[in-house]
């Protein structure tokens, strides 16, 4: 590898673990939620993930990991094909290395249909996999937009989601492969609740070998009151929830106490899979419970070592 472009990408080629947060912006156009965000992560995580309107329409990814910037913390911007043709894609990727961002997940997106906003079309125009390749080679050529290559692009430090919950299992372990191969070098996978759906996924990629081509952080999300009213009303929900996990926490008296049992149910989540071997490290939501968050990562002695 040539020489680090950013501390994340610095922080992967040494082997060391990853400690990464996640946020969503938020909903209207004041700066002032980012920069109180950053400020409570600055200095506990390696790098914080800004989510580009995952669930619901927001503030523009780009603008709030600018304003992360500012505050003195690394951000991971992240890019779905969901809502922009290969035209808008670059640019946006080209705006963020303007800025001096330069780590990029690329992610397809949640379907519309799961979110708030279902009146809206999709683009889909590229995947995330191609998505990974054009911007890995965006200097040299760019075929996909006619061009020979886009001169001073790049280098970005890319990244990918992995989605051990999804199925067949043999399609997502053969994905995570092609990410990497595509100039994935982490990958970030869905929230985890299903140790046993993960075991039998992480076994695959271990034999496979992924683990040592790319850095795979695994998801760890707080479960929310939103995902226990959606799986109790049987919605489709995009990862797998086990009856115990909802139970456990569905069964406490009130809120405070259900917040506090899905906090538990986190830290003894990152217990159980700091043991596979291989594994870089963890991605922390606590999907809009940001004290959740750092709750979490203090209780379960991660830290940013």
């Amino acid at each position: 590898m040539s020489k680090p472009i950013t501390s994340l990408q610095e922080r992967i080629a040494s082997g060391k673990s990853l400690l990464i947060a996640e946020i969503s912006p938020p909903r209207g156009a004041d700066p002032a939620p980012v920069r109180e965000v950053a400020k409570r992560f600055a200095g506990k995580v390696h790098a914080l993930g800004i989510s580009d309107n995952r669930d619901r329409v927001s503030m523009a990814a780009l603008a709030a990991a600018a304003i992360v910037t500012g505050e003195g913390v690394e951000p991971i911007l992240h890019i779905t094909t969901r809502d922009r043709n290969r035209i808008a894609l670059v640019s946006e990727v080209l705006g963020a290395q303007a800025l001096g961002i330069r780590n990029v997940l690329c992610t397809s997106g949640s379907h519309q249909t799961l979110g708030r906003f279902r009146a809206a079309k999709n683009v889909y125009d590229v995947d995330s996999i191609q998505l990974l390749q054009l911007y890995a080679n965006l200097a040299s050529q760019c075929g996909p937009l006619g061009e020979e290559g886009i001169a001073g692009a790049g280098p970005f430090c890319l990244g990918g989601v992995a989605s051990p919950d999804a199925d067949p299992l043999e399609l997502q372990v053969s994905r995570s492969l092609k990410k990497a191969a595509a100039g994935a070098e982490f990958l970030i996978t869905q929230p985890v609740f299903d140790l046993d759906r993960f075991g039998a996924w992480w076994k695959e990629v271990t034999r496979r070998g992924i683990h040592e081509k790319v850095a795979i952080v695994a998801g760890i999300q707080l479960l929310g009151q939103e995902e226990l009213a959606s799986v109790s009303e049987g919605k489709r929900h995009p990862y797998k929830i086990p009856a115990a996990s909802i139970d456990r926490i569905a069964s406490k008296g009130d809120s405070a106490a259900k917040r506090a049992a899905a906090v538990e149910l986190s830290v003894e989540t990152i217990g159980k899979l700091s043991a596979c071997k291989g594994l870089r490290g963890f991605g922390i939501c606590g999907d809009g419970d940001h004290e959740a968050a750092l709750t979490i990562i203090e209780k379960s002695g991660l830290g940013s070592k």
